[in-house]
């Protein structure tokens, strides 16, 4: 297997598995964006089996993945896509006859609720959050999630991120998004410093030819789960004061959440902001419209009212 695919410890006890759905995808006309996220999600879950026989995979070890999926904090619409991934890559192994059974088709969705406000931080719990950014990698890890915060990339467009991506001088970055889609991103000025010193400070990849822009302990593209795993334990150190039954349960998706509320509250357009999300529909950029009780108490407080008096 190449490319910027998740690898897991068990990826050779799988190979032939994973590189028969690859060519499956292929033929079926899947777009690379959508190969490497089914792949992402795939090598999660084989993770999950911890060495386990593909053939003694029954639906129970497929629920109790999505439920450890959930206890992470991610939204349902995250949870059913991981789902798909999963089903659709013991389909593809069933179509082409290395397997029998698909365990993950009877499991029932999640429900979505598109009209739910998304969980976000506030600018002030947002530096708190990259003040919680610690270890041997914390540069990279930084880089990446003000690239997230700060301008709005998905965790797949991160871990897709190549070095040529990345234009210092114009400061601009180009983001290759859903339905192979391509925009390209300004980079704040405060950002700017930030993102050449984790290039710079780039660990040495396993092949010369290595275009990510982001490097794993191991030599290689850094995975989407390593990303969330990053992201999931500053976020525990974000929240480290806070009993844990009241803990919120933060996802690094978001981060891309946080940078569309802030956006929007200094008054970009929406528009504007659905172009610097890769929103395909405009529709999707309006979920991220709305108002916290607090605002709209401030608004009711502006209003001067003059009543007739009261009385007999």
């Amino acid at each position: 297997m190449g490319g910027g695919e998740g690898v897991n410890e068990y990826s050779e006890d799988y190979e032939e598995a994973l590189d028969a759905f690859l060519i499956w995808m292929k033929d079926a006309g899947y777009t690379t964006y959508t190969q490497r996220s089914y792949l992402g999600d795939v090598n999660e879950f084989l993770e999950a089996l911890g060495g386990k026989s593909l053939e003694s995979v029954k639906k129970f070890h497929v629920v109790s993945y999505l439920s450890s999926v959930r206890e992470r904090g991610v939204s349902d619409a995250t949870r059913n896509r991981k789902h798909a991934s999963v089903s659709c890559f013991f389909k593809a192994l069933i179509e082409l006859e290395l397997h029998n059974i698909n365990p993950a088709i009877d499991i029932k969705k999640s429900k979505t609720d598109k009209n739910r406000a998304p969980v976000y931080l506030e600018e002030s719990e947002m530096i708190r959050f990259f003040s919680a950014v610690e270890g041997k990698h914390r540069d990279r890890n930084l880089a990446i999630f003000l690239l997230m915060a700060y301008m709005g990339l998905r965790v797949g467009e991160v871990h897709t991120l190549n070095l040529s991506d990345f234009n210092a001088e114009r400061r601009s970055l180009s983001v290759f998004g859903k339905g192979r889609k391509w925009r390209t991103v300004p980079v704040p000025e405060a950002v700017c410093p930030m993102l050449e010193r984790a290039v710079n400070g780039r660990l040495e990849p396993k092949r010369n030819k290595e275009e990510a822009m982001f490097i794993s302990q191991k030599g290689r593209r850094l995975s989407i789960r390593s990303i969330q795993q990053a992201a999931s334990e500053t976020f525990d150190r974000f929240q480290m004061d806070v009993p844990p039954l009241q803990r919120i349960p933060y996802s690094s998706h978001k981060l891309r959440h946080s940078f569309a509320t802030m956006i929007l509250r200094k008054g970009a357009d929406l528009r504007t902001v659905q172009e610097l999300l890769g929103h395909s529909s405009i529709q999707t950029t309006t979920v991220y419209t709305h108002i916290t009780s607090r605002e709209k108490e401030e608004a009711m407080s502006r209003l001067t009212l003059e009543l007739p008096s009261i009385g007999g």
